[in-house]
């Protein structure tokens, strides 16, 4: 059995410019394992976040493959792509990505509401459990008490913690985290990667993590450097 997650082949990106167009990744091939985790730092503009997006099929690259759960993305369009990361894919960003007009229980809800469309898989709660699933992980990411809180009512660290509750709420396979601390303080960012690490091993999630930070790379098991666009 195929235990690999995520695999690229000599991804290119190329964004076309007046004059000369801007290669911002050159030649980048990796393999990811289904349960690892992995940091992917570089400095600012040398294009973490542009291959995050890669390996999540958020974008395609102007060459080279990318692998999902063994199936090729370049073959899928925008909305085949969605629909293979819905109840399979988590994403957590630096800018939390709440609905303001939905409260905290509404938002972690969400993603429980869209996988409906999907045919079951392990991955997904059982019919009319979806509140209390929701309210249950919550809890796990210590917000029981703020379940009826609108993002505006709640702190950054408390919007974090509900935007890792949304990305977990359907046991993904995969997650993907973009400098997830970057909107906050020292001590209160230490702590969601705390609770970000604990919930990954808990379900035994595949993590792709993006930060500019050496230490917090170095809590994954593997770590790629990116330089001028490709992999040191």
């Amino acid at each position: 059995m195929n235990n690999t997650a995520i695999q690229t082949d000599n991804l290119v990106k190329t964004i076309p410019q007046a004059g000369r167009d801007l290669q911002i990744l050159r030649g980048v091939s990796l393999s990811i394992d289904s349960g690892e985790s992995v940091a992917i730092t570089g400095t600012s503009g040398s294009g973490k976040s542009t291959l995050l997006g890669l390996l999540a099929g958020l974008d395609l690259p102007t060459s080279g493959a990318v692998q999902l759960f063994g199936q090729h993305l370049d073959g899928l369009d925008e909305d085949q792509r969605a629909t293979m990361r819905l109840g399979k894919v988590g994403f957590v960003f630096q800018s939390f990505h709440l609905l303001e007009n939905l409260t905290a229980l509404e938002n972690v809800m969400l993603p429980l509401e869209l996988s409906t469309a999907l045919p079951p898989h392990p991955g997904l709660p059982p019919q009319g459990g979806k509140e209390q699933i929701a309210r249950e992980v919550l809890q796990q990411v210590g917000l029981g008490e703020r379940l009826s809180h609108f993002p505006n009512q709640l702190s950054g660290g408390e919007q974090q913690r509900v935007a890792l509750a949304r990305a977990f709420v359907t046991r993904p396979q995969i997650l993907f985290a973009d400098e997830p601390t970057g909107n906050l303080d020292r001590t209160t960012g230490h702590e969601i990667i705390d609770l970000l690490f604990a919930l990954q091993e808990k379900f035994h999630t595949t993590l792709v993590l993006v930060t500019h930070d050496d230490t917090l790379a170095a809590r994954c098991q593997k770590h790629y450097r990116l330089e001028e666009g490709m992999l040191a």
